[in-house]
């Protein structure tokens, strides 16, 4: 039994640069974030990236490092009122010669008046902000209050980031699991990164869990530890763009195979089927179009198939939905002509309808030429030579083979 009880993700968090494993694209010897906090130098920042990446484990180092007061809350749990009284300690510490860092975690969530409550102190340098977030940033914080950060970008840990994270886990005896004398197969360790979605929290969450099942842990033990899927996946936050725009785009590059992948992570990840067939009914007409016209019945009759029958039954009917539009014939033609007309609308604004082409309902507009030599089409076996466009516009081509 460990003597600590805190849970076994919290005691495993690395306190210094040369124990934090993973981001060397910022945290390498020789890159700026590195350099900066060892020196005690910090510009204001945002910490962007997956749950588990490392966001707050930096924080708590900066913390441990800075000479600076470091003041820690979390935007769920805060509010305009702990703003007020941070902004009277960061007074008093500059009175004192010294800097006040305020870490917020989940920044996000705050809203924009709590934002902008803090962006004039941020400005003055009398607190030097460091914000972490799963959400980008230009979405989430506030233009204003952005500008005045850098924005440093986190990496989902890499399989061999956990595995070693985990080996560390069950060797530490004063931290970790090492008392326990842990029987485990690289394989399994394998098995728990790759469940984890690059989440070091998920991966030792799943191990204490596992230990405290059996000293020997297998792959059923680590399943059972799971419990459920541990998709990420926020269907209102970042990750659902990502997926629908990969899906979009493995169906427009024809691949059926990946299109079908990205349609299970998010419907086993609790996607509303109905978004997700609104979506393929206008991938069929901006990306497929008139090479086949039958895309489109296809697309509006899944999307009713999925209105009445509902999940999990209607998964097949949008995996057959995404086959068939990957392989698909595929043409842009009329997303590419619609953005076309469309710049002549907003170049030219609301050009005159040709008199030939207005009706004359009453006398009035009879006299003024409303209809004047409009050319009856069956009257000339539909091969009549007339313009329909606006005089501006006389002899615009907005398809290219028609």
């Amino acid at each position: 039994m460990q003597k600590n009880q805190s849970p076994l993700a919290d005691r495993m968090r690395p306190e210094t640069l040369e124990n934090f494993l993973g981001q060397e694209e910022i945290l390498g010897q020789d890159k700026i974030l590195n350099q900066a906090i060892k020196q005690d130098k910090l510009c204001s920042m945002i910490f962007w990236g997956p749950p588990g990446s490392g966001k707050t484990t930096l924080a708590n180092i900066i913390a441990k490092q800075t000479k600076s007061d470091f003041i820690q809350i979390s935007a769920v749990s805060s509010g305009v009122k702990d703003l007020r009284e941070i902004i009277k300690k960061a007074q008093e510490n500059k009175s004192q010669n010294k800097r006040t860092i305020l870490f917020i975690d989940e920044i996000h969530r705050w809203n924009k008046t709590q934002q902008d409550g803090l962006l004039p102190y941020v400005e003055k340098g009398l607190i030097t902000l460091i914000g972490a977030t799963t959400e980008n940033p230009s979405f989430e914080v506030r233009s204003a209050l952005l500008s005045r950060c850098r924005v440093f970008v986190l990496k989902q840990l890499t399989e061999e980031h956990l595995v070693k994270i985990l080996n560390k886990a069950i060797q530490d005896k004063e931290k970790g699991l090492g008392n326990l004398n842990l029987k485990i197969d690289h394989d399994v360790f394998k098995k728990i990164s790759q469940m984890s979605n690059g989440d070091a929290r998920i991966a030792l969450n799943v191990l204490e869990y596992a230990s405290n099942l059996s000293n020997e842990i297998n792959f059923e033990i680590i399943k059972e530890a799971f419990q459920k899927s541990y998709l990420l996946y926020d269907k209102d936050g970042d990750e659902h763009y990502n997926i629908i725009s990969a899906l979009h785009k493995s169906l427009r590059g024809s691949d059926a195979d990946a299109a079908l992948y990205w349609l299970a992570r998010m419907l086993e990840a609790g996607e509303d089927p109905l978004y997700v067939a609104r979506r393929l009914v206008r991938f069929a007409c901006e990306d497929i179009g008139l090479a086949n016209s039958r895309a489109l019945e296809q697309a509006v009759a899944v999307y009713n198939a999925c209105h009445f029958i509902g999940m999990p039954e209607c998964n097949v009917i949008l995996a057959q939905a995404v086959v068939y539009l990957a392989k698909c014939k595929k043409s842009n033609e009329l997303y590419v002509a619609y953005e076309k007309v469309k710049k002549d609308i907003e170049q030219y604004g609301n050009l005159p309808v040709p008199l030939h082409l207005r009706n004359a309902p009453t006398e009035l507009m009879k006299n003024l030429n409303y209809g004047k030599d409009y050319k009856y089409s069956p009257d000339f076996d539909y091969q009549e030579s007339q313009e329909y466009l606006p005089e501006k516009l006389n002899g615009r081509k907005y398809l290219k083979n028609m």
